[in-house]
C-alpha cells in the first residue's frame, strides 16, 4: 500500500473490524491513529481472548 497511512485506514481498506485486529509495526503494537510509512513492515493479527 502506498503511504503514509493511519493504522485504522489500513484495517478499513482490508475490510477488517478495528476492534478485532491488532496492527504491529516492526516489533511495536501501534494505535489506530499511528501514521505508518509505505515502507513499514506491518503485521495484522486477530485479537484472541480466552482464559
Amino acid at each position: 500500500m502506498k503511504g503514509p497511512r493511519k493504522a485504522a485506514l489500513i484495517l478499513k481498506e482490508l475490510n477488517l473490524p478495528r476492534e478485532a485486529y491488532l496492527v504491529i509495526c516492526g516489533e511495536e503494537l501501534v494505535t489506530e491513529d499511528a501514521l505508518l510509512p509505505d515502507d513499514a513492515d506491518v503485521e495484522i493479527r486477530p485479537v484472541i481472548s480466552g482464559g
